[in-house]
């Protein structure tokens, strides 16, 4: 199935700044004509050019509100990132009560999967199931797209599990099929999200062959919905269904720290999670049994789709869970019904980087692409539209720019038809030889 992504890009706020094309960890952004483009085959949905965006032209898009409408009976699936949000806020019960003022007619707490996969995990690490160390964790849709894209070799390691809102979700119908008697079709199931890229693996699974999710809601619009009832509540009915292991999964650390164990290694940011798979890949990591790798700042409660500081948000979550159980929730399940947490699919490498179909013809272009980088200045400067002089050269050669896109190949066909070092003088400052100064008597 063809990718959906969630960040997308507003051509009338883009001024063609070139901020984003730095930041993007594999460079799927270009700027042409004073517009920004991001190429879809290799957008992971990470946000990190959101964050960047001084002009808001890019941004990530959940589902809307007024799809609830096509279902008779609706189901919240909130993420534990969603309780750092609230200041003053002392009883989870009361977001969960208020999503049934808004449209819900039934809450499932992701952390309750959570909880779920994590007692899954202990009992597969007692029974001592051999597995690839270090095993990664497969609860980042966007790590797990990097691997897929940049780290093939390391699809190996990532743990078979599949990700708690898809859990969740198969759950939450079955609890609400048994409830309601109405058939699955009629349910809708909606997970609330931290980021862009749990909105698209909500339409497009990396794990699993069908979607399980009727569609994924950005924190950021839920949280404008729940303040007036919340604030307004006469009864809260005791709702919360999870501990301190699933509410821990929010912020980086927490899925670490549910297996229990000592060799465990968590690690946040999109930038340091490709530093440490870099190490994996080149065999640096040998004592660690398992790696937690978020690509947001802090986890999911930095995602782009937040509304508070990542570092107050894991405060006000700890606090939250002073006072709660340490697990509410077991994994008992047998027999087939093991397999619930297990992939149904496995995962594929992303060929985004292959220049031609054709060996012969890959290889022919990639010795051209060298060849022209080779008689690029290496500053990397950005201003052809590019994040980097390969990516230029890979650019020309594919059709996408061309030669006269870089400043300094223009200086250099204005030297050979002028003959003077006046050409200088069309470069930005930074770029320009100094021109000698005479000597002080």
């Amino acid at each position: 199935m063809a990718m959906r992504h969630s960040v997308v890009l507003d051509n009338r706020r883009c001024r063609g700044c070139t901020s984003c094309i730095k930041c993007c960890p594999t460079e799927a952004i270009r700027v042409r004509g004073r517009k920004a483009t991001i190429l879809p085959d290799r957008c992971i949905d990470c946000g990190s050019c959101i964050r960047v965006c001084p002009h808001k032209a890019i941004k990530s898009v959940g589902d809307e509100l007024d799809v609830l409408t096509r279902y008779e009976y609706c189901v919240a699936l909130p993420e534990p990132a969603l309780y750092g949000q609230f200041h003053n806020l002392d009883n989870i019960d009361i977001i969960l009560n208020a999503f049934l003022q808004i449209g819900f007619h039934k809450v499932y707490e992701v952390s309750k999967a959570a909880e779920m996969l994590s007692d899954f995990e202990r009992q597969c690490i007692r029974s001592g199931a051999s597995s690839v160390t270090p095993q990664i964790s497969s609860s980042c849709p966007t790590v797990l797209r990097l691997i897929r894209m940049r780290f093939p070799k390391l699809m190996g390691h990532v743990a078979c599990t599949i990700l708690p809102m898809e859990l969740a979700a198969i759950l939450a119908r079955r609890e609400a099929e048994q409830e309601t008697g109405l058939p699955p079709e009629k349910i809708g199931v909606f997970a609330i999200v931290p980021c862009s890229s749990k909105v698209t693996a909500a339409r497009v699974s990396e794990g699993l062959s069908h979607p399980v999710l009727d569609g994924a809601f950005a924190i950021r619009d839920i949280y404008l919905r729940l303040l007036s009832p919340m604030k307004h509540l006469e009864n809260v009915e005791p709702m919360a269904s999870s501990g301190i292991i699933g509410m821990g999964w929010a912020s980086c650390g927490g899925e670490s720290a549910a297996r229990l164990g000592d060799r465990c290694v968590s690690v946040d940011g999109v930038g340091n999670v490709i530093r440490m798979l870099e190490e994996i890949e080149d065999g640096r990591l040998p004592e660690a049994d398992f790696l937690e790798l978020s690509a947001c700042t802090q986890g999911c409660v930095g995602g782009c789709f937040t509304v508070e500081n990542p570092y107050a948000a894991k405060m006000r979550l700890k606090s939250l869970m002073k006072g709660q159980p340490v697990s509410r929730n077991r994994f008992q399940f047998e027999g087939k019904d093991r397999d619930i947490v297990r992939r149904d699919k496995e995962l594929q490498y992303l060929p985004t980087f292959v220049l031609d179909q054709d060996l012969g013809a890959a290889l022919n272009k990639q010795l051209r692409i060298q060849e022209l980088e080779s008689h690029l200045p290496g500053l990397h400067c950005g201003s052809c539209g590019a994040p980097s002089c390969h990516a230029f050269a890979e650019d020309v050669i594919l059709g996408r720019a061309s030669e006269d896109d870089c400043i300094f190949k223009v200086r250099e066909r204005m030297r050979s038809m002028a003959g003077k070092e006046e050409a200088d003088d069309y470069l930005p400052p930074p770029f320009r030889h100094p021109k000698s100064e005479p000597v002080k008597q």
